[in-house]
């Protein structure tokens, strides 16, 4: 379906039709309307942040955000997937149209020296990594950097994807969901704003029922009263686990 310009009353234009799929970075409306969720401004233009349906309410543009692909933003947390090994470098999968790269002189902490250094002993295919998006825009590749405390390779716990769009449900008012599920089972949650979450606990049983909340949480996300859901959830499994010692 062709693109048209919808001229309102006050002749101010948008560019998209009443619940238009648009893309990441597509121009939506300029002059005075407000951003919505899922959009941000540029010189007085609404562009897309996210893949997703669109539609203005009095002045207000909005946008709901489909099933989609992670878009980098500077000081995300993110968690990847080394894919390739390159002569200075690493590129690295964080679920999103854009490869990142990761740069030897950031893990290394020093001048990266080829002939010297062995970039595979480091690093290699395959692995995990926290990381932090330190650079990014429409021109270019997301650069990443693990320079700070609790970023770096992954070497234990269990990973789990999910929607990008619901990290903020997992999180909570104010950081209250996540920070239950993390009291109750005991367990350290890195959140990937890309959709990808680390859990590591004391024991796989630990793991396995932070795990399940936060299916519950995705899968739920939409509901009221999720919050209480939780809240039994978790409390039903630490008696049953109390149950379990005392066999």
């Amino acid at each position: 379906m062709e693109k048209t310009k919808i001229w309102m009353m006050n002749f101010m234009p948008t560019y998209f039709e009443k619940k238009q799929l648009v893309t990441p970075g597509e121009m939506l409306a300029e002059g005075d309307y407000l951003p919505g969720e899922n959009t941000y401004v540029e010189e007085n233009k609404i562009y897309a942040q996210r893949i997703g349906l669109v539609d203005v309410d009095n002045k207000k543009i909005n946008m709901v955000a489909l099933r989609a692909f992670y878009v980098p933003k500077v000081g995300d947390i993110v968690i990847g997937t080394i894919t390739e090994i390159g002569f200075n470098g690493w590129t690295v999968n964080i679920k999103s149209p854009y490869n990142a790269l990761l740069r030897a002189s950031d893990v290394l902490n020093r001048s990266f020296k080829p002939q010297n250094d062995e970039l595979a002993t480091v690093l290699t295919s395959g692995d995990l990594i926290v990381a932090k998006i330190a650079s990014y825009d429409r021109l270019h590749d997301p650069q990443l950097t693990v320079g700070e405390p609790g970023l770096g390779k992954i070497t234990r716990g269990q990973i789990l994807y999910v929607v990008p769009t619901k990290i903020p449900r997992v999180i909570g008012r104010k950081g209250s969901m996540i920070s239950m599920i993390k009291q109750e089972t005991n367990c350290q949650i890195v959140l990937g704003l890309n959709g990808i979450i680390l859990v590591t606990g004391q024991s796989p049983a630990d793991e396995d029922i932070a795990i399940t909340a936060i299916r519950k949480i995705e899968q739920e996300s939409h509901t009221s009263g999720l919050t209480d859901r939780i809240t039994q959830l978790l409390k039903e499994n630490r008696v049953n686990k109390e149950e379990f010692k005392n066999e």
